[in-house]
């Protein structure tokens, strides 16, 4: 463990709010000054296992230390479950500004994206200022281009931007290739200053054959939008060479803390195992991994609740949801009774979110105002879950709340070689484990019905 660790560590307890012994459960006092193992586990994923890229060897060394560390850790039924999934892997990448001057880019290409020659290639670029600028360009303006898509994503504590600017990297490929396109290279969907680019996947539409697609650091896409303002035709070379190794085995890693009455449904909280390679996967989602198993373990060391809580560490979430989509066909058969996720890196839980029964009401307002003296705010706004639960949530309509983490820094990150352990404030994450501890307490030995009243 590094110095700046130990030291922040050290003087974690200046920085607690201010609350009465009395008005705080053991439980939560525990997760806010003592809660070791969120961290430890962070830390061993992003030291000991590092980039976790779905469907590689990588991926699989992850499963199998999380099975040990969740044994070890005293959790019950732990066991991993397989699935087959296509699997793209990257590989070289370089790209140059040929004319008006020669710049070198910081580039990475785009999960799923097609290759160049091998030889790399040089074209024209043309300049889209957003997503709907490429929607509205004729077809014949594009073809034979490199098209390079900007945007305006700013930082937003609730990561609220990203759903909309994203779409350029989720679509915008598959948009360029319909439109004939040569490659597509995208500003990086983050909000840093770094030149470290943001991977991420993309997707093409069924009958469209990939074109090479890249994103580039921010400094680099502002410098190119100069060098285009000045009215001089672009041209650029472009080399990536990454390909697809047809399936490969992927799976999710699965603990419980065995409840009392077997006959209540379960509480499943989650996150994501894999990450992408630039980083080694600390705030995405190692993080994530570490907040939920140490809350849980918190749960499961007061004494056996009268819900079983499910553990899942879903793999392949970054190349599209493979994990969370097979443990809703593996397990929808088996009533659930709420569903939570956490996949926002480690800073500060802000606020939380709610969907519950009518009949819960008297469970969410005790929630509201036990996590009101951890600094957590509620929303009005109904909670929705996250990647690796939807499925489930969607096949079972489930009960959902959400810790809205906040995301200010979160998309300076995101997806970039900057996601490392150094990264993640013990004090901030210690406060997370605290928040899922106030809601497990209460849900896990809550018996009434959550059922929700019908399907959306």
């Amino acid at each position: 463990m590094n110095k700046k660790i130990i030291t922040l560590l050290g003087s974690a307890t200046l920085a607690l709010p201010a609350m009465s012994s009395a008005a705080t459960p053991d439980a939560v006092q525990t997760a806010l000054e003592k809660d070791m193992v969120a961290l430890s586990i962070t830390e061993g994923l992003t030291t000991w296992v590092g980039p976790r890229q779905a469907g590689t060897e990588a991926e699989a060394r992850a499963r199998t230390w999380a099975k040990a560390e969740l044994t070890k850790l005293g959790f019950a039924n732990v066991r991993i479950e397989t699935y087959d999934m296509p699997t793209w892997v990257r590989g070289e990448e370089v790209a140059q500004i040929a004319a008006p001057v020669p710049v070198k880019l910081a580039i990475t290409a785009l999960g799923n994206s097609g290759a160049t020659p091998p030889g790399g290639m040089e074209s024209e670029v043309i300049y889209f200022a957003s997503l709907a600028d490429l929607e509205a360009a004729p077809a014949a303006a594009v073809e034979g281009k490199i098209a390079f898509v900007s945007h305006a994503m700013k930082a937003t504590q609730d990561g609220s931007s990203y759903g909309y600017f994203g779409q350029v990297r989720r679509i915008g490929p598959g948009i360029a290739a319909k439109k004939g396109a040569a490659a597509i290279i995208i500003r990086s969907i983050g909000t840093d200053y770094h030149r470290n680019p943001h991977t991420g996947n993309t997707n093409f539409p069924e009958g469209t054959a990939p074109i090479p697609a890249a994103a580039i650091s921010i400094p680099d896409a502002e410098n190119l939008e100069r060098l285009i303002a000045s009215g001089k035709p672009m041209r650029m070379k472009l080399l990536l060479t990454p390909k697809n190794i047809g399936m490969q085995q992927s799976g999710n890693v699965i603990a419980e803390v065995s409840g009392k009455n077997r006959l209540l449904p379960p509480i499943v909280i989650a996150c994501h195992l894999d990450s992408w390679d630039l980083g080694t996967g600390a705030i995405d989602d190692a993080a994530g991994c570490g907040i939920i198993t140490a809350a849980a373990k918190i749960i499961m060391d007061s004494g056996k609740p009268a819900r079983t809580i499910r553990i899942l560490w879903a793999g392949a979430e970054e190349v599209g949801i493979w994990g969370g989509r097979d443990y809703a066909a593996k397990h929808g058969g088996t009533m659930h009774a709420l569903a939570m996720e956490s996949d926002f890196g480690a800073d500060r839980v802000w606020q939380a979110k709610f969907h519950l029964p009518e009949s819960a009401k008297p469970l969410r307002e005790k929630l509201v105002r036990e996590l009101a003296k951890i600094g957590v705010g509620a929303s009005v706004d109904k909670a929705g879950g996250g990647a690796d639960v939807g499925a489930i949530i969607a096949a079972q309509n489930l009960a959902v709340i959400d810790l809205d983490q906040d995301g200010t820094r979160y998309f300076d990150l995101h997806h970039t070689p900057d996601d490392t352990f150094d990264k993640i404030d013990p004090v901030q994450m210690r406060q997370n484990v605290a928040a899922w501890v106030t809601v497990l307490r209460e849900i896990a030995d809550y018996t009434s019905d959550l059922t929700m009243s019908a399907k959306p």
